[in-house]
C-alpha cells in the first residue's frame, strides 16, 4: 500500500512538472504570430459555419481526456475510429488549414497539440463565451490509442457515477464536471444518442419530445445520425441557458439531465448556481478548461512537432 500510494505521488508530481514547463510566452520569440494566426482562422470557420465552434471545441476535449493533450486524435485512424469518435468529430480541415498556415510562417514550430488548445478557447470565445490564459509548448505524440479511447471517454448514457468515475480521477471536481457539460449549450447531438431518452424516460420535457420524435424515430437504424442541437433554445450562443434548460428537464443526453435530478443534491445545487449567475458558470468553466488542456501534456525533448497534424514525422 505503501509502495502504491508512492508511485501515485510520483506520477502527480510528474503530471505537475511537465504542465509547470507550459508558458504563455512560448512562441512570443519563435513565433510571434502564432496566436494572432489561430484566432483569425477560428473566428473565419466560426463565422462561416457557427456549428464549427462546437466541433472544435470537442476535439480539443476527445484529444485530451484519452492520453492527454497530444494531438493523438488528430492522427488518421486510431483514436479516429473510436465509437465514440467515428462518423461525429469534425474540424480536422480547419486545424490543417491552421497548421499550413503556421508552417509557411514558422517551420515545424507550433505543435497541433497547441492549435488544438488555443482553437478549443477562441471558439468559445467567437461564440460569446468566456476566454481563459492557454499555457503553450505541447509536443506532438507520435501514437494514437483507439482502444483508451473507447474506454476513456464518457458516454451520452452516463450517470453522476459514471461521470464522476471518469473525470475524478484526472482531478476534477463535481464543480469542474458540472461546468464543463455546459459546453453542450452549443453544438449537436445524433438522434442514436438520445433516442432511449426520447421514447424510455420520464424526466424529459414532453413538448421538446414531441418536436424531437418526428427527426429521431423509435426504430434502431432509422435516422441514427439525425443532429438535434444540444440546447434547444439558444443552439449558437455560448451562455448558461444550458443549466436553464436542465431544470425545464429540456436536457437532450442522459448525461445532461441526471446533473439535475429537481433535488437538493451537489450537482443539482451546481446547475441551479448556474442557471442564476452568469459569471459563476463563465468563471468555472474557464478554471475547469485551463485543467483539461494542462493534462499530460508532452514538453521539453517528449514526442515531436509534426509537420502534418494527421501523421508523425
Amino acid at each position: 500500500m505503501a509502495s502504491s500510494s508512492l508511485s501515485l505521488v510520483l506520477l502527480l508530481c510528474l503530471a505537475a512538472a511537465a504542465s509547470a514547463q507550459l508558458s504563455t510566452t512560448f512562441y512570443d520569440s519563435s513565433c510571434p504570430k502564432a496566436l494572432s494566426t489561430i484566432k483569425d482562422a477560428v473566428t473565419a470557420a466560426v463565422n462561416k459555419e457557427n456549428r464549427m465552434g462546437a466541433s472544435l471545441l470537442r476535439l480539443h476535449f476527445h484529444d485530451c481526456f484519452v492520453q492527454g493533450c497530444d494531438a493523438s486524435v488528430l492522427l488518421s485512424g486510431n483514436e479516429q475510429n473510436a465509437f465514440p469518435n467515428v462518423k461525429s468529430l469534425r474540424g480536422f480541415e480547419v486545424i490543417d488549414s491552421i497548421k499550413a498556415k503556421l508552417e509557411t510562417l514558422c517551420k515545424q514550430t507550433v505543435s497541433c497539440a497547441d492549435i488544438l488548445s488555443v482553437a478549443a478557447r477562441d471558439s468559445v470565445v467567437a461564440l460569446g463565451g468566456p476566454t481563459w490564459t492557454v499555457g503553450l509548448g505541447r509536443r506532438d505524440s507520435t501514437t494514437a490509442n483507439e482502444a483508451l479511447a473507447n474506454s476513456a471517454l464518457p458516454a451520452p448514457s452516463s450517470d453522476i457515477v459514471n461521470l464522476t468515475d471518469a473525470f475524478g480521477p484526472k482531478g476534477f471536481s463535481l464543480t469542474d464536471i458540472v461546468a464543463l457539460s455546459g459546453a453542450h449549450t452549443i453544438g449537436q447531438a445524433q438522434c442514436q444518442n438520445f433516442r432511449d431518452r426520447l421514447y424510455n424516460e420520464t424526466n424529459i420535457n414532453s413538448g421538446l419530445a414531441t418536436s424531437l420524435k418526428a427527426n429521431c424515430p423509435r426504430a434502431t437504424g432509422s435516422g441514427d445520425n439525425n443532429l438535434a442541437p444540444l440546447d434547444p433554445t439558444t443552439p449558437y450562443s455560448f451562455d448558461n441557458v444550458y443549466y436553464t434548460n436542465l431544470k425545464s428537464q429540456k436536457g437532450l443526453l442522459h448525461s445532461d439531465q441526471v446533473l439535475y435530478a429537481g433535488g437538493s443534491g451537489a450537482a443539482d445545487n451546481i446547475v441551479s448556481n448556474f442557471a442564476s449567475n452568469p459569471a459563476a458558470f463563465s468563471s468555472a468553466f474557464a478554471s475547469a478548461m485551463v485543467k483539461m488542456a494542462n493534462l499530460s501534456p508532452l514538453t521539453g525533448s517528449q514526442g515531436q512537432v509534426r509537420l502534418s497534424c494527421s501523421k508523425v514525422n
